[in-house]
Order: structure tokens, then C-alpha cells, then sequence
């Protein structure tokens, strides 16, 4: 989710997907028509129990090393260790374009991130750093807070590109599977199948090593529904049945019956490991028997 009409909207959709039975909300990073996400989750882990909160993700470009690790380890403490940080090189050249920034090209940017994520690591597990690298420089920098989460709060790092891939799978706890962006800051074609999926999780497991069994695969989901279910089908769902012919075996689009999308997930789950979705704020009302289906599982 990313945006609501109000503080009251933002509150009940969050206490919403609690009572669905998500797991976790969580919140891009663009300007524009979007709520700011470190705020806006710390809002939604008020007004909540047991939902995870988290970022999906952080542009590295945008935050210092040492701002965000405090930001973090403030929005951990204070949602009772519910909080997980996504984070990634950035893409979005409109946003760059918004805060004057230059739009470097990508290895520069991850350049920049895979000096930072250790450092957010180091800060987030309660350490003191004294670092002077080649985009980074800390003296005595620390958090000011011992971690809530053990050791730290969980990282996730999204990428989709043969240098994102390996560097989460070295550094994050969650390694988002992602498409890869040409350097206009545009989805490169070709790479929504499972096959190219497939491709990128022998990546991130050569590049983990022994660490590939302590990692969690994540998947993010463009658009999702549910056909056939029990209820009058809304113009969504039976656009999604339309699409679902277009887009069979698009791992970026859930379209399907309830049975269908639960053999789907538990059999890549099995096959790749994914077993950790991003669906849109959308569906999320859709979604919810996929959720109780797939619960325990």
C-alpha cells in the first residue's frame, strides 16, 4: 500500500490486512502521490498488533548510511520489533529528477549501496563504526539504540541485475527477485517468466554458498485476482481472467482459481524456495482466501 485518504483510511486498512492475515505491510519509496514511508509505517505498527511493518524499498540515494540505520532502529524499538528494512540502489529517475540528484548509471549506484548495506548492518546490530570509504564516511557513528530484533532488524535488498543479485545474497536476510531496469530507469523486456526467475535464484544460491538455507526469497506481484470464486466477479476479475491467458506463467502476476494459484506457489516454493509475496494494496481484499489457503503451509 502506499497512499490513503485520510489518517482514519490509513489506520483501518492497516488494521484491515491484520485481520486478513497478512503478515507484513509494506511501503515504497517515491515522491509524488504517496504517503513517506517511514512515517506512514510507523502509523500503521501503532495502530496494529501483530502486522510486520516495512519498507519495499528504500532508495539507498536518498539516505545517509548512519540517518537511516537510525531511523530504522527507532521505527524497530518503537513498533515492538516489527519493522523490516528494504533497501536498494534506486531507480526511479523521476525521482531523482524531483530532488535535484544526478541519475548516475547503475554500477555507480550500486556501487554506493554495496558499500552502504554493510554499514546499515553494522549500525542496526548496536555496533560503533569508524569507516572512511570511497562515498562514505563515519566517525564514532552509532544508533544510540540496542537492537530489538536479533541480532538486528531483518534486511531485505531488491535487485533483479547479475551485481544485485550476489550482493544480496551476501549481505540480506531477504533477497527480493526482481526485473531488471535498463538504464532509463525503464523494466527490461523479456524477463517476467519463470524461466528467467529460475535463472536469477541459481544466482543468488551460487553467490549465498552455505548461507542460501538461512535466506528468505521474496517475489513482488504487479497485479493479482482470484477467478471463480464464490462472489459476482468484479470488472478487475474478469479483466484478470483475460489477462491470465496473456500472462500464463508470469511469476509478476497472479491470475487464477483458488486451487490453481495455491498448487502454483506451493510447487515454486518447493522448486525455488520463493515463499514470500508482495501483492499490490489492491487485491489485497481479493487475495485473502489465497492467504487462509496457503496459511501454516
Amino acid at each position: 500500500m502506499r497512499r490513503a485518504a485520510s489518517a482514519d483510511a490509513w489506520v483501518v486498512s492497516a488494521r484491515r490486512a491484520e485481520e486478513l492475515g497478512y503478515n507484513i505491510l509494506l511501503m515504497p519509496d517515491h515522491l509524488g502521490s504517496q504517503l513517506s514511508p517511514i512515517v506512514a509505517l510507523m502509523a500503521a505498527a501503532a495502530a496494529t498488533t501483530r502486522l510486520r511493518v516495512g519498507s519495499y524499498v528504500l532508495a539507498n540515494d536518498y539516505r545517509h548510511p548512519l540517518m537511516l540505520a537510525r531511523e530504522a532502529a527507532t521505527l524497530d524499538l518503537l513498533s515492538g520489533g516489527r519493522f523490516e528494512l528494504g533497501l536498494g540502489a534506486g531507480w526511479s529517475v523521476a525521482d531523482y529528477r524531483m530532488l535535484g540528484l544526478p541519475y548516475d548509471p547503475t554500477p555507480r549506484r550500486i556501487d554506493r549501496l554495496t558499500e552502504a548495506a554493510p554499514l546499515v548492518k553494522r549500525l542496526l546490530a548496536g555496533e560503533t563504526i569508524d569507516h572512511k570509504g570511497p562515498h562514505y564516511r563515519l566517525g564514532g557513528a552509532h544508533t544510540g539504540l540496542a537492537p530489538v530484533q536479533r541480532p538486528r532488524t531483518p534486511l531485505l535488498i531488491g535487485g533483479g541485475g547479475l551485481r544485485m543479485l550476489r550482493l544480496a545474497a551476501r549481505e540480506a536476510d531477504i533477497v527480493a527477485i526482481q526485473q531488471q531496469f535498463d538504464p532509463r530507469g525503464r523494466p527490461k523486456p523479456g524477463e517476467a517468466t519463470e524461466a528467467a526467475t529460475e535463472r536469477k535464484v541459481a544466482i543468488v544460491r551460487e553467490a549465498a554458498g552455505p548461507r542460501f538455507e538461512e535466506l528468505e526469497l521474496n517475489l513482488i506481484v504487479f497485479d493479482a485476482a482470484l477467478v471463480g470464486v464464490m462472489r459476482a466477479p468484479s470488472p478487475r476479475t474478469l479483466r484478470a481472467a483475460t489477462k491470465s491467458l496473456v500472462r500464463a506463467g508470469k511469476p509478476y502476476f497472479l491470475y487464477g482459481t483458488l486451487g490453481q494459484l495455491r498448487e502454483r506457489l506451493l510447487r515454486r516454493r518447493d522448486r525455488l524456495g520463493i515463499s514470500y509475496y508482495t501483492i499490490p494494496g489492491h487485491a489485497m481484499e481479493a487475495m485473502e482466501p489465497l492467504v487462509a489457503a496457503l496459511a501454516g503451509r
